[in-house]
């Protein structure tokens, strides 16, 4: 395996090989050089889990997370957490994953139970995992991953199975729906879907009795990989490694047929053909990631006017304002998605390119390193292929996610209007700004959590949160936390803005910043002023005369590297990889935020 080729752990990939390769793999992916995420991870059993652990490790890895793993004593899941364990407390996971299957539901109904005994069993089958679910929270305080159940592999009633209370896959469904419900209502609890996953791969084949008779493996060993996957893009979206946009091809990708050769009234799309119905589903689900925040692009070799007429058809599901930005023309595709990705701000690595050319493909993949590039093979397969590799996996969602795409074509508007002043600050009041800048607050936890994890380049300390810790931060009375909304006269950017820090231990007129990022969409808005004035206006309140700051270096986060400076601080220390301390009085400082007018 070359160094960093991730292609053997994109989907769709090849089992067998994972399995027999996995440790010249792994020594490929560790000599790449990335600057890991480094977490620590709780595997909790019901069954065997070294190999799933393997194979784990090697989809992290593929996502720039070094893991560290605590792994239970075989079937000692509830035990480690509900008569705790003096290696698990000092292990601290940073996440517990609870590996259970329906081979550890404990009692089924039988034909002669009635309604009512039913109902207790179920009961005490959910009590079982809800009372490990809320000791594990309570105890570790860190993200919880919990498997659903498969469907048991033989039904003794038949079809009736499913819809009489005494069948057993009733059984598994209803206990299955209890496990949702509980996840819509607890935070940092996330459910690991192998009723699905099973499902997809064939039940019969994953339930295989021989594999749980002879190694007790609840999943056939061919399925582990695919298991270990699945669970990996929950953790690496926890941890903010989603990728964040699409740059999409258009000739036989979004629809049938060549536009400019064919013209775009014989294209491939909507409802008369087979083949424009499969163009028009896959258009629908590419349009659905709007609403899940993510960016839609276009990188297409053609004549603009061309690619246009083709989105202008009445059935074309997708339209161009449907899209932030449309590179459609004859330069190479991998400069067209560098360009993109800086006129979005983002990183190229936080790019999906989705096109049917072969060729194509394999520029973009050699060219434009951590921009993932699945293998678009057949229409088909479209669908499939972008679902099943998760490149988008959501476990926090939030109203600021609904409204990203919105926010990133305003910020185009911003842009043209800025391009008519000569004076920048004039064109800042032009802007009439409004923040809101106040402590955390509930309803902005999942979405704080969110920018620790996405933000990279205005963040000093690249700290990552997840829910939990930012839970614990704002609960804890020694801390400061502030939040910062921006809104100007084209729109709300909603939460841009996170900084929290917390007095010394020893010396109460100190405070050390612990985070402070902003998000991309507002670089060079002057926030930055806002929030440090409001966080120096809370030091005051609280007896705090000293700021103490840090700036860690990381390969995105140079434009912040004089952050302090600006405001005054003096820096009292820098190690040899740039690593430095900065420090100033609080006394004598003067709001330098004169463009924004703030709410507290």
């Amino acid at each position: 395996m070359k160094v960093n080729d991730l292609s053997y752990l994109s989907y769709p990939f090849d089992s067998a090989h994972l399995l027999k390769k996995r440790k010249s793999i792994k020594r490929g992916l560790l000599a790449g050089g990335t600057a890991w995420l480094e977490k620590r991870i709780a595997v909790l059993g019901g069954s065997t889990t070294h190999d799933i652990i393997e194979m784990l490790d090697l989809f992290l890895l593929s996502h720039g997370i070094r893991a560290e793993f605590y792994e239970s004593e075989y079937a000692q899941y509830w035990n480690d957490v509900m008569f705790g364990n003096p290696e698990l407390a000092e292990f601290k996971p940073d996440i517990i994953f609870i590996h259970t299957s329906a081979r550890n539901i404990t009692a089924f109904p039988t034909v002669r139970d009635s309604a009512e005994a039913v109902d207790a069993l179920l009961h005490e089958q959910f009590a079982h995992f809800e009372a490990m679910w809320r000791k594990a929270a309570q105890t570790y305080q860190c993200p919880i991953i919990q498997n659903d159940f498969e469907m048991p592999f033989y039904r003794l009633l038949g079809n009736r199975d499913a819809w009489d209370f005494r069948g057993r896959v009733n059984f598994v469904s209803r206990l299955n729906q209890k496990f949702s419900e509980y996840a819509q209502s607890h935070e940092n609890f996330y459910i690991n879907d192998i009723n699905y996953m099973a499902s997809c791969y064939g039940l019969q084949r994953w339930a295989d009795p021989a594999c749980w008779h002879l190694y007790k493996y609840a999943l056939a060993v061919d399925a582990i990989p695919e298991f270990a996957h699945n669970l990996a893009n929950i953790i690496k979206s926890i941890f903010g490694r989603n990728k964040k946009a699409i740059a999409c091809d258009l000739d036989n990708t979004l629809w049938g047929g060549i536009v400019g050769d064919d013209g775009a009234e014989n294209i491939e799309i909507g409802q008369e053909t087979s083949a424009g119905q499969l163009y028009s589903e896959f258009q629908t689900y590419i349009k659905a990631h709007r609403d899940l925040g993510v960016l839609l692009t276009v990188n297409s070799k053609n004549d603009e006017e061309n690619a246009l007429t083709g989105l202008k058809r009445p059935d074309s599901v997708l339209k161009s304002d449907d899209f932030i930005i449309i590179k459609a023309n004859w330069n190479p595709k991998d400069r067209n998605l560098a360009e993109t990705a800086r006129e979005l701000n983002i990183g190229a690595d936080s790019m999906v390119f989705i096109d049917d050319n072969p060729a194509e493909r394999e520029i973009v993949r050699a060219s434009v390193a951590g921009c993932a590039v699945p293998e678009m093979t057949a229409p088909e397969r479209y669908i499939t292929t972008l679902d099943r590799s998760g490149f988008f996996e959501v476990t926090q969602f939030s109203a600021d996610d609904l409204a990203r795409n919105e926010m990133y074509q305003t910020n185009a508007e911003r842009a043209r209007q800025e391009a008519s002043f000569s004076d920048y600050g004039e064109y800042l009041k032009s802007l009439e700004m409004k923040a809101e800048i106040k402590p955390f607050a509930p309803l902005y936890m999942s979405r704080i959590a969110q920018l620790t994890n996405k933000s990279n380049q205005f963040n000093l300390t690249t700290l990552r949160c997840t829910q939990a810790d930012i839970e614990r931060v704002a609960a804890d009375g020694n801390c400061i936390t502030l939040y910062g909304r921006l809104a100007d006269k084209f729109g709300d950017n909603g939460v841009v803005s996170v900084v929290f820090g917390h007095r010394d231990e020893t010396d109460g007129t100190l405070l050390h910043v612990d985070l402070w990022l902003m998000s991309c969409r507002v670089l060079k808005r002057d926030m930055e002023y806002a929030m440090m004035d409001c966080l120096v206006a809370e030091c005051r309140v609280r007896g705090i005369s000293r700021i103490r700051g840090c700036y860690y270096p990381t390969a995105k986060n140079k434009m912040v590297k004089d952050f302090y400076a600006l405001h005054g601080f003096a820096k009292t220390s820098e190690d040899a990889d740039g690593n430095a301390t900065w420090e100033r009085e609080i006394d004598g400082y003067e709001n330098k935020n004169n463009v924004i007018e703030v709410n507290v």
